[in-house]
């Protein structure tokens, strides 16, 4: 019964210890659960956490903070908590070092910014305004009629002027 509760009770906690992260050459592998693998993506793996949780990964030696969701399993290499993927190793500013000590928090809910809280959006009413009779709107005028001889002979004029002053 103990040996069930231990993963629940860590994983209710904020944990510490060393990330490491995906490589780009990573991209495109399947995940644990099934999604395809994105060097850009913020994922991560961890051990415990069930696939969709949000947790914060804080970078102990800069203070540098991601969110990441878990969408795999592991890291399975002793010592490590956490496998993020290349672009949130990237926000946190580990891909020097390769391995970094994080903590790791997870987040209950996601402020999320302009989120109206309980209230009702305005009803927009769309209505198409009303025209005057007689008044035809433009995309529904007939394109007047083009007469190509008095064109051609306008052009021939213009050539004409531009011809004889450059004489």
């Amino acid at each position: 019964m103990i040996a069930l509760l231990l993963p629940l009770m860590v994983a209710a906690q904020t944990q510490s210890g060393k990330a490491s992260y995906y490589s780009k050459r990573a991209t495109g592998s399947r995940t644990a659960n099934g999604e395809r693998l994105h060097h850009d993506s913020l994922t991560c793996a961890h051990r415990s956490y069930p696939f969709g949780t949000i947790l914060k990964v804080t970078n102990v030696l800069n203070g540098k903070q991601v969110f990441v969701r878990v969408n795999d399993r592991g890291p399975f290499q002793k010592g490590r908590i956490i496998d993020l993927s290349w672009g949130a190793a990237k926000a946190i500013g580990m891909i020097a070092q390769g391995i970094a000590p994080v903590t790791i928090e997870r987040v209950s809910e996601m402020n999320i910014p302009f989120k109206l809280e309980d209230e009702e959006l305005p009803k927009i009413e769309f209505e198409v305004a009303d025209i005057e009779e007689g008044i035809t709107p433009v995309w529904m005028q007939q394109p007047p009629e083009i007469d190509h001889q008095q064109v051609r002979r306008s052009m021939r004029t213009v050539v004409n002027k531009v011809a004889t002053s450059e004489k």
